[in-house]
């Protein structure tokens, strides 16, 4: 199909009237979409509330172990001129 032909073909498609939907689904509908809605407000405070938690074990332990400081040497300087 070229690129006329496809265009037609789906502007036949979009004018097309949509077979009905039968009214006992709207209620059906209506609840997984609520529940879905719920499950991924949950999910997403979840993950939020998973961020701050890492932030601030992250932060408490960047304050205790201190990884900007210069370890201490492990060895002692020479002693010259005695």
């Amino acid at each position: 199909m070229n690129r006329p032909e496809r265009e037609a073909a789906v502007r036949r498609i979009m004018e097309q009237v949509p077979a009905p939907v039968p009214p006992e689904l709207y209620a059906e509908i209506v609840r997984r979409g609520g529940r879905t809605l719920r499950r991924r407000a949950a999910a997403r405070r979840l993950l939020w509330l998973l961020l701050a938690a890492a932030c601030v074990a992250f932060a408490v332990w960047a304050l205790t172990a201190r990884p900007w400081v210069e370890p201490p040497s492990q060895t002692t300087p020479p002693l010259t001129g005695w």
